[in-house]
């Protein structure tokens, strides 16, 4: 079994859990739904593909880090002149990184690593203006499931962010499929398992879901272990 790990950064992401008109809200972390789209974006399925379903049998875990923050906008509508326009408030995730890991078949994971490389429609962060900052970074990781790559890989965060962290180590949230971390405490369901992306009977199913923190190293730390570093710091 093979571990895809593929790194979300952009200026602006958006992970629906609700999909009112006047009000649309993020989760603080991609969806399940939303990186199968983008999976399924790249390479090249309609939505009302088959093979969406296959996708969804795909495990999946996502670390948080770089949190980033909320930011609402919101936009007009005028259906009519001669009657008030409608608001529609949004909520983004601005300067977030996360680190999404999925495991799978061998060569289902190979083609969607190939995919990703290669999209055959353009790859997007949960809503369509939402584009990454620039082409996606992925790694293969052999023989590891999802949360056994993302407990040992690298923190991801921006250089910046890093260097605000005044600390040695980074405590990073990972979600996860709840079957991938038996002992976890925090158990939930989400609303994200695709069903189908088909526009005229779009439907989702739940997911059970865990999480659990991992320390990270933070390779921009520096402490001031001598008089001559603490005096330049003053």
């Amino acid at each position: 079994m093979k571990t895809l790990t593929i790194n979300l950064a952009g200026p602006l992401q958006a992970y629906g859990n609700e999909a009112s008109f006047s009000r649309r809200t993020s989760y603080l972390a991609p969806s399940k739904s939303a990186v199968l789209g983008m999976i399924a974006a790249a390479l090249g399925y309609r939505r009302d593909d088959s093979r969406i379903s296959q996708l969804s049998e795909l495990q999946m875990a996502v670390r948080v880090d770089q949190p980033g923050r909320t930011m609402t906008d919101f936009q007009t509508v005028e259906y009519d002149p001669k009657r008030p326009r409608s608001l529609s408030y949004r909520d983004y995730l601005q300067d977030a990184v996360f680190v999404v890991a999925i495991s799978g078949d061998d060569g289902q994971i190979d083609r969607i690593h190939n995919a990703l490389r290669h999209p055959k429609f353009q790859p997007y962060l949960g809503r369509r203006s939402n584009v990454p900052a620039g082409p996606l970074k992925t790694r293969i990781f052999p023989d590891q499931n999802p949360v056994e790559t993302l407990k040992t890989y690298e923190w991801q965060a921006a250089k910046w962010y890093q260097q605000r962290q005044k600390q040695a180590a980074y405590s990073a949230k990972i979600l996860a499929d709840a079957n991938l971390i038996p002992n976890g405490r925090s158990n939930s369901f989400v609303k994200d398992n695709v069903g189908s992306f088909n526009q005229d009977h779009r439907w989702h199913s739940y997911r059970a879901v865990t999480s659990m923190y991992v320390s990270l190293k933070n390779k921009y730390f520096k402490e001031l272990d001598t008089e001559h570093d603490i005096m330049a710091n003053i």
